[in-house]
């Protein structure tokens, strides 16, 4: 083979590599490691695009309920396994029709382009509220939802959807805490 030819390719192969390890870091940085979703900063930019373009679109934040409590009982792995399974359950929720994110410890959020493609508001909430199985104990575990319409919204943007999903979580969080009653619904 010849030296020169060997001596040109080099380089090229040397950036392809590179630029192959950068996209997969890239790739990694988007993705929450405990869960497989998408973190904030991989989640914004298609729930955008999905925030415009589609007429019926959900936002939706949901906040783990008494999650300190689960660690401080069950331990942090039992916790890491609760947040793994919530996660789960929200992307199978959403089942291919939006983007479900891990915003940051037990605080996730969603965009769906349509609300009748999924199987409900209830469904969901009856999904997060299932016990977790974690080492041969059973994990109660209860989740506040908050959901906004952007058809409802005077300017549909995402930042306005996730500031009332976000104001409707702390309303049904407040009514369950102050009813004492099971996980309030929004």
């Amino acid at each position: 083979m010849d030296l020169s030819v060997v001596a040109t390719a080099l380089p090229a192969l040397g950036w392809a590599l590179h630029g192959s390890l950068l996209t997969h870091r890239l790739s990694t940085a988007r993705r929450d490691p405990l869960t497989g979703l998408h973190t904030r900063a991989g989640w914004t930019a298609r729930a955008e695009r999905i925030a415009t373009r589609s007429p019926h679109a959900v936002a939706l934040l949901v906040d783990l309920d008494d999650f300190k409590a689960i660690n401080d009982t069950h331990g942090h792995p039992a916790g890491d396994a609760v947040i793994a399974t919530t996660a789960a359950r929200l992307d199978d929720w959403v089942s291919g029709h939006g983007i479900a994110a891990r915003l940051g410890g037990d605080e996730f959020a969603a965009i769906i382009t349509d609300p009748a493609r999924t199987p409900g508001p209830d469904a969901l909430r009856e999904a997060l509220h299932r016990p977790v199985a974690y080492c041969g104990q059973t994990i109660p575990v209860g989740a506040s939802v908050g959901m906004c319409h952007l058809a409802e919204l005077p300017v549909r943007t995402l930042t306005d959807a996730l500031s009332a999903a976000d104001s409707a979580m702390y309303a049904v969080k407040g009514r369950g805490r102050r009813n004492n009653t099971p996980r309030a619904r929004s």
